[in-house]
């Protein structure tokens, strides 16, 4: 792996922490709508993440698929009361 590789993955990975950080610390106002993000791998789920707009669950797919082609990417509108119980 090269030096600019090296950046690049530190980006990627530095972008997901962010991003977990945000939901962890409330993130934006709550919506009615939230956007269920399901990552599939051999047919079965292997990660869920929830996203308060639909820009963000593509932005989160957009950059998972240049990490790992492999895997299979589905983004849902879900009401939040049916996530927030």
């Amino acid at each position: 792996m090269n030096s600019s590789e090296g950046q690049d993955r530190y980006a990627e990975l530095l972008w997901l922490e962010n991003l977990e950080l945000n939901r962890l610390l409330g993130g934006k106002a709550m919506t009615e709508t939230m956007w269920r993000c399901d990552q599939v791998r051999a047919g079965r789920l292997y990660n869920r993440m929830m996203f308060d707009t639909r820009e963000e669950a593509e932005q989160f797919v957009q950059r998972m698929q240049q990490m790992e082609p492999d895997q299979m990417f589905s983004i849902e509108a879900v009401e939040a009361r049916q996530v927030w119980n």
